[in-house]
């Protein structure tokens, strides 16, 4: 059983690891002060982690110091209760990233809920945790993904075939920002040849090896790399808005409306009617889209929203048949 002192070395390695890790240069002085002991207890500290694995290294100079520095193998993790539940929670979300790491991700969760201790044990179990989305998702390539990470680092034009290209037929974009959405995982960059921005689903890409050449870097549009990559969603190549725009009043009430506007307006003129401001990225498509809310539609504007309903109805005309 540890005892009580122990438990505070125990504890003050943790802190003095953390500190460690915060800051590359420690003065010997400030991580006496920062812990509350003397500096001949933090020596003495140090000396616990390199027994651990902990490439600790000490600093010359005036004041003198250590620094934590990368190993070649990787010491026993140490990590505060919190951290660990963290840890846990991040494990059971990878399921949703569709990065392929699931069977990773479970075999890494059971070692790490072997090692808790029986009071972060409990919380961690009980934590009900569901992801949707990637099991009907492809999975993208971990290595693809870690190839594409490290060109965006570097700066490094990419070559790739690609899912819905002819073979033999291959792309080249300079790559920079690798996001996350929705269980699938996108490449944002600059095409030299189109001489303009693409965005490219990882898991459809085969990359070509060696990468191009280094290129400068540039700001995505609006500088925002959520907002282009949601308004590029909607079919908008600047703001993040729907390109098709339209205003209506729907006979049913507020509450009939608003739980199925997403990201419309919506505005009550009185028990019976509702004002919607909503878009889509086609006129049909939002045509289509304020059909289904079933009722009666009175169009404000504008006059592309009128025919789009116009030839939605002579196509629904057509498919009901004769005598309908």
């Amino acid at each position: 059983m540890p005892t009580a002192s122990s438990t505070v070395t125990s504890r003050r390695l943790l802190s003095l690891l953390s500190l460690l890790q915060a800051r590359r240069d420690w003065p010997g002085t400030l991580l006496a002060q920062r812990l509350a002991v003397s500096e001949r207890t933090v020596r003495r500290d140090v000396d616990r982690l390199r027994e651990l694995g902990y490439p600790v290294r000490a600093v010359k100079g005036p004041d003198g110091g250590y620094r934590l520095e990368a190993g070649s193998a990787l010491p026993p993790l140490l990590f505060d209760d919190e951290q660990a539940v963290a840890l846990a929670v991040a494990l059971r979300l990878a399921v949703g990233t569709g990065a392929g790491i699931e069977e990773a991700a479970v075999r890494a969760l059971a070692t790490l809920r072997q090692l808790l201790p029986s009071r972060l044990r409990q919380r961690v179990d009980a934590l009900e945790v569901t992801a949707v989305g990637p099991a009907v998702s492809p999975q993208a390539d971990t290595a693809v993904l870690l190839a594409l990470s490290a060109a965006v680092r570097n700066a490094e034009e990419v070559r790739f075939d690609y899912g819905d290209g002819e073979p033999g037929q291959g792309r080249r974009v300079r790559p920079h920002h690798l996001v996350a959405r929705g269980g699938r995982w996108y490449l944002i960059g600059w095409d030299p040849e189109r001489q303009d921005w693409r965005v490219h689903r990882a898991d459809r890409m085969a990359l070509r090896v060696p990468n191009g050449p280094r290129f400068t870097p540039r700001e995505v549009p609006g500088g925002d790399v959520g907002e282009f990559l949601a308004a590029r969603f909607k079919g908008s190549d600047g703001v993040n808005a729907w390109p098709c725009q339209g205003e209506v009043v729907l006979a049913l009430p507020i509450g009939r409306v608003a739980p199925f506007a997403g990201d419309g307006i919506v505005e009550e003129l009185d028990r019976g009617r509702t004002r919607l401001r909503i878009g889509a990225w086609s006129w049909a498509a939002l045509a289509a889209s304020l059909a289904r809310f079933d009722t009666e539609i009175e169009v404000i504007g504008p006059q592309p929203l009128r025919d789009a309903f116009a030839a939605l109805s002579r196509r629904a005309a057509r498919a009901a048949g004769p005598g309908a």
